[in-house]
């Protein structure tokens, strides 16, 4: 199939691609931003173009035999204060990508949110395109199947300030870089709260599953799961990445401090999934990647691709001139 991925210039967008050429699919990548060809390590055909923009989204589906939705305006507290962005991209933009599957028949598939229930833009906005979808599905027959991931970590995963240009702080990027530099690791609220993790690589196995499915018009009609089946607290993944640093040559173990909850979320939160699910679209549960056992590769490649870079940045800031970093760095 010729898939086209909304947001493929994205973390996950360039794992989708990947995951399409590995099964013989043709990624064709869609996004506002242009694309980023060292993600997946050559060139592929790309259409510049805004989910928002219904033009364009209809042009890409008539380009195409199914769809990736992956375009989203991403934050919890970041969207708050200035919602409209959500609701323009994550609103309008998910009822173009459904209105678009369905004027040409074509196959798709969501990605939805572990924080669906959450009082944010982002939570509020992606629910709604997840129960449009259900709606669609049930009134029009369009063959979309919905993905929902909790918290995606892994390689080439962006970095929030003050480690990276980011705008939008995730929980991995923003521990990880903190246990290798050997700084505090700051952790929202108490630390209690779940947000559970899942290897991005998983994530986009699923998607492609769940896209090939939709095909052959096997629809499942909630969303389809995609974590561990064992949760693990905000402190705990704090922990087991700080000892995973060290392990792999951080300076030292830093401390753990907490800090104020975000504006949109609250303690005791719970962002879990069930990955029963799963199984519907031909992946069993227990062959998703330990979080134990994907965070070193992921540390592994902030040590070689992320350090090195975040030094120079430092020496360019103080004496304005570029340096060589060491590859052991």
């Amino acid at each position: 199939m010729k898939i086209g991925i909304t947001g493929g210039a994205g973390f996950i967008g360039g794992y989708v691609a990947e995951e399409c050429i590995k099964r013989g699919h043709e990624p064709v990548i869609f996004d506002r931003r242009g694309w980023r060809p060292e993600a997946v390590g050559g060139i592929l055909r790309v259409q510049l173009g805004d989910v928002s923009d219904w033009t364009a989204m209809s042009e890409l589906a008539a380009h195409v035999d199914g769809i990736v939705h992956l375009a989203a305006c991403l934050g919890t507290q970041e969207t708050i204060d200035d919602p409209e962005p959500a609701f323009i991209t994550n609103g309008i933009g998910g009822l173009n990508f459904i209105k678009a599957c369905r004027k040409y028949n074509i196959p798709g598939v969501n990605i939805c949110v572990g924080n669906y229930w959450m009082q944010n833009s982002y939570s509020i906005t992606k629910h709604t395109a997840e129960r449009s979808v259900i709606m669609y599905n049930t009134e029009h027959g369009t063959r979309i199947n919905q993905i929902r991931a909790v918290n995606a970590y892994g390689p080439r995963q962006s970095v929030a300030p003050p480690y990276g240009p980011a705008k939008v702080r995730k929980i991995t990027p923003a521990f990880v870089c903190r246990a290798i530099l050997g700084e505090p690791i700051e952790v929202y609220g108490d630390g209690t709260q779940i947000s559970d993790m899942v290897h991005v690589s998983d994530v986009a196995r699923a998607l492609v599953s769940a896209l090939e499915h939709a095909a052959d018009g096997n629809v499942v009609m909630e969303p389809i799961g995609v974590g561990p089946a064992k949760s693990l607290s905000v402190n705990q993944i704090a922990h087991i990445i700080r000892a995973a640093a060290a392990d792999l040559g951080a300076p030292h173990q830093p401390d753990i401090v907490h800090v104020p909850m975000r504006p949109g979320e609250k303690p005791g939160d719970k962002v879990s999934v069930n990955p029963a699910f799963l199984s519907k679209i031909g992946i069993d549960p227990d062959s998703l990647i330990p979080f134990h056992t994907g965070i070193i590769e992921t540390i592994r490649w902030f040590q070689r691709d992320w350090l090195a870079d975040w030094w120079q940045r430092q020496h360019e800031k103080v004496h304005g001139d570029t340096i060589e970093i060491p590859a052991a760095v």
